[in-house]
């Protein structure tokens, strides 16, 4: 069975990279998707790019929001598909197939969500970290430890049954809603496939005070979620974050 995708991608003010996450939803040869661009009121050129595919793209809105998740939500509620996957307007799919393989897993197996790998480049193009969702369980939450969001892929139904992406975090929404559905027993599955090219710089990389927030919000979510955690296991990932990007600096 062919499971209709819903691809979300919300932006503001991405004109230098809102035409590569574009062609690379469009150029999947898995057709049975919808794409919904949710924009933030861009005035640098980026709402002329999307214009430009309007025929090709199901939803288009673009007005002010209370924060990236709430963008997100917006798409969610607008979509019409079988999954739900987010792909952020600065990041590309790594081959043309990504939504063949996305519903063969779902078709193969009893799941309600699955998840990948992503690369991180840098403003070179040249990748600086892996990320492997190969070895998540639910253990590793505790240390703020997650697959990796930009591969994440989920049944519309669960958010209707079990809820939207928290507007009042700013940074770790992604990280709680993953820890709520994984606590509330629903099935998952890892697919061993890079899936997604991510550039470095997002909202959780922009430095020490970014770093103090998702901390606080990922021990909230924890709390909240009836996981126990303490900021010492939080604040160990990050030498294992260090290491990763250590790894490809001795390989260049």
């Amino acid at each position: 069975m062919n499971k209709k995708i819903s691809i979300i991608t919300v932006c503001f003010n991405s004109v230098e990279t809102i035409e590569d996450t574009i062609q690379s939803v469009l150029s999947q040869t898995y057709k049975n998707f919808e794409y919904i661009i949710i924009d933030g009121g861009s005035n640098d050129g980026t709402i002329d790019i999307i214009l430009n595919y309007k025929d090709y793209i199901s939803k288009f809105i673009s007005e002010k929001d209370n924060g990236i998740y709430d963008a997100i939500n917006k798409g969610i509620l607008l979509s019409t598909g079988d999954i739900i996957g987010i792909l952020n307007s600065d990041d590309c799919f790594t081959n043309k197939n990504i939504f063949s393989y996305i519903n063969e897993t779902f078709n193969i197996s009893e799941i309600d969500m699955c998840w990948g790998d992503v690369n991180f480049y840098n403003k070179k193009g040249n990748i600086v970290r892996k990320y492997s969702s190969s070895q998540f369980n639910k253990n590793k939450l505790r240390f703020g430890l997650m697959p990796a969001h930009p591969t994440f892929y989920c049944r519309k139904q669960i958010f209707e049954i079990s809820g939207y992406y928290r507007t009042d975090l700013k940074i770790a929404s992604d990280f709680e809603l993953i820890l709520r559905f994984v606590n509330k027993g629903y099935k998952y599955s890892y697919l061993p496939l890079t899936m997604v090219d991510m550039k470095i710089g997002g909202i959780s990389t922009k430095g020490f005070n970014s770093t103090l927030t998702i901390i606080k919000e990922i021990y909230f979510s924890c709390k909240i979620n009836g996981l126990y955690t303490n900021y010492l296991f939080l604040i160990l990932k990050y030498p294992f974050k260090i290491l990763q990007f250590s790894f490809f600096k001795i390989l260049r």
